[in-house]
């Protein structure tokens, strides 16, 4: 491990950073002759490898008159006892376990050997930031608006989610992408659900039902306009981060790692869409917003 990697990147993103003066401490080889580059401060976001439903900030790395894009943006961990570091599906470790440090990796598309001990302006894409911003809050209102919409469903209640509803997105949830100005989240109705208690056999013929259910709770909570917030147990990148609603009926915290608008009204419209299998064995949600436009949405700060 590189001498000067003996703590974790510094982030400011969850605060809604988008440009941030650092150092270069170490550049390494990356796929396809790219390379990968630690700083030690940042403000892009990385693609988590144990769940990566949000992904990287884009952006340039600015050293004087040389710019680098950056392509993608990954989690990078190695062990504190001194190893290789690792990047990606590679790292055995969840994000914060202890004996590990955590770093920020920016792809460039070229070598980087040069780049060491330099002053560096990291400037993410202010674009993207913001559309996926939109698409994560979106995506986190949606997940409380299905577990309310489908309430009705469940014989037995094993877990609620944080507003006391049964948490069927937690529950029976596979996969989760969030893009710029919206989502994808599909779940699964097999056995395992059924044995918990969910009645997926009364779900077809109620769907038009429950996506109307779904709309009209977000559309309640977009015209509140109701503040967001990270709150951050730390400045380093494995430290804990919330993500803080303060909806009507009360304020909401999930443990989140991604980046958020402001407040729920700059989101303008949510329009969401359910599509169940013929079989039944799965349900799709997809998510967009659609009602501002990327220019009038901005990041927390």
């Amino acid at each position: 491990m590189h001498a000067e990697l003996d703590t974790s990147t510094r982030i400011t993103f969850p605060a809604g950073g988008t440009r941030t003066r650092s150092q270069v401490l170490a550049v390494l080889p990356y796929d396809d002759g790219r390379s990968g580059v630690i700083c030690r401060e940042t403000s892009f976001h990385p693609v988590d490898h144990t769940w990566p439903d949000h992904p990287a900030d884009h952006g340039t790395l600015v050293l004087g008159d040389r710019e680098l894009p950056v392509v993608d943006c990954v989690i990078g961990a190695a062990p504190r006892s001194g190893g290789a570091l690792l990047t990606g599906a590679d790292i055995p470790a969840r994000r914060g376990d202890d004996g590990w440090l955590w770093f920020v990796v920016h792809v460039v598309p070229e070598s980087g050997a040069d780049l060491v001990g330099q002053p560096v302006e990291c400037v993410v894409d202010p674009a993207r930031r913001v559309g996926l911003s939109a698409g994560h809050t979106a995506c986190e209102l949606v997940s409380l608006a299905i577990n309310e919409a489908t309430s009705d469903f469940w014989t037995k209640v094993d877990r609620r989610d944080v507003r006391g509803v049964p948490d069927f997105d937690a529950a029976a949830l596979s996969l989760s992408r969030i893009g710029v100005n919206g989502s994808v989240d599909r779940y699964r109705l097999g056995k395992s659900l059924r044995r918990k208690g969910f009645r997926a056999d009364d779900l077809r013929a109620a769907l038009p039902d429950v996506a109307r259910t779904v709309q009209d709770r977000l559309r309640e909570w977009v015209r509140a306009d109701a503040a967001v917030r990270v709150d951050v147990g730390g400045a380093l990148v494995e430290d804990r981060r919330t993500w803080v609603c303060e909806l009507p009926d009360g304020a909401v915290r999930v443990p989140c790692g991604g980046t958020h608008v402001e407040s729920t009204g700059q989101l303008g419209q949510v329009g969401v869409t359910l599509d169940l299998t013929e079989d039944g064995s799965e349900l799709t949600m997809v998510t967009t917003v659609c009602g501002s436009r990327p220019e009038d949405l901005r990041v927390h700060s």
